[in-house]
């Protein structure tokens, strides 16, 4: 049995949750068109026969704009020192930035193996590929590997790569365990994708969503779920012209609940104000967002 710690990091909108979904072939990572969708330690756990491989999905890296940017980046940062590899993927067909670079950079400091994951290579050409891998050559990254997270393409591969840096010899994990995040967890991120996904670009950085109940009755799991917005604005759209846009988050985030619990959910959602939310600590530790020293 071998077995280890990879922390997948990146630039917002690179593709690691889409990736890290791919990996454990489940959903247990929200995913959206938004940067800076992923906003907490997410950690999915592949399993074989003779190996375990923790993955952690950290937040992307960005310039914070806020008490709550600057959490996440620490959050980000702390989560490559304590690994056995370190993941970087960046979004080629957004192209290469300053941002990546610097990155890069850091990164590259540490005593942690890094592999340049090279993502969304089914937007661009071979030549454009090829460009970029001969780019990185001189950076002195353990391996880059290409891969298209969405169409699953060399993520195989990239699995086996992984393999050869796995330094442990203890299973973490009992074999039918794919995240380590809690139920609440991931109920507050479903709804809160599905806002992500059906509103306008003025909402998605305003809200988080707080699960405050999973009671499961013996047909039935009632969920509760707060979404927090800094805005009486936010608010007003989110809940729509005569409710409609809640009761359609409501809908779809309720059916992946159901997928994921396995049995019927009635799901209760309420939409409450905290003005300037992302810069005070008090709230920031209530929803979860907690400082990295």
């Amino acid at each position: 049995m071998k077995s280890g710690f990879v922390s997948i990091v990146g630039r917002p909108n690179t593709g690691k949750s889409t990736l890290i979904n791919r990996i454990i072939n489940k959903k247990i990572a929200i995913t959206s068109n938004v940067a800076g969708t992923t906003r907490n330690l997410i950690e999915g756990i592949y399993h074989e026969k003779d190996f375990q491989i923790i993955f952690v999905d950290t937040p992307g890296i960005s310039k914070p704009l806020n008490k709550l940017g600057k959490v996440l980046n620490k959050q980000a940062y702390a989560l490559t020192k304590d690994v056995d590899l370190i993941l970087l993927v960046v979004d080629i067909e957004a192209g290469i930035g300053k941002g990546d670079k610097y990155l890069m950079n850091s990164l590259l400091k540490n005593n942690i193996p890094v592999i340049l994951v090279i993502n969304k290579i089914d937007k661009i050409s071979k030549e454009t590929l090829i460009m970029a891998i001969n780019e990185f050559k001189d950076y002195t990254f353990s391996e880059i590997v290409p891969i298209s997270a969405k169409e699953n393409d060399n993520v195989e591969h990239l699995i086996e790569v992984i393999k050869k840096y796995l330094k442990d010899d203890i299973k973490y994990y009992d074999d039918n365990m794919i995240t380590s995040s809690s139920m609440n967890f991931m109920a507050g991120e479903l709804v809160r994708e599905k806002i992500l996904q059906n509103t306008k670009d003025e909402v998605p950085h305003s809200i988080t969503c707080h699960c405050l109940k999973i009671e499961d009755k013996k047909d039935i799991v009632n969920v509760s779920v707060d979404i927090v917005v800094d805005k009486q604005s936010i608010k007003k759209i989110i809940i729509g012209s005569e409710g409609d846009m809640l009761k359609k988050i409501g809908t779809l985030a309720r059916k992946d609940l159901e997928e994921l619990l396995g049995k019927k959910v009635y799901l209760e959602l309420y939409v409450k104000v905290i003005e300037d939310w992302k810069d005070k600590e008090k709230y920031l530790k209530e929803l979860g967002f907690f400082d990295y020293e």
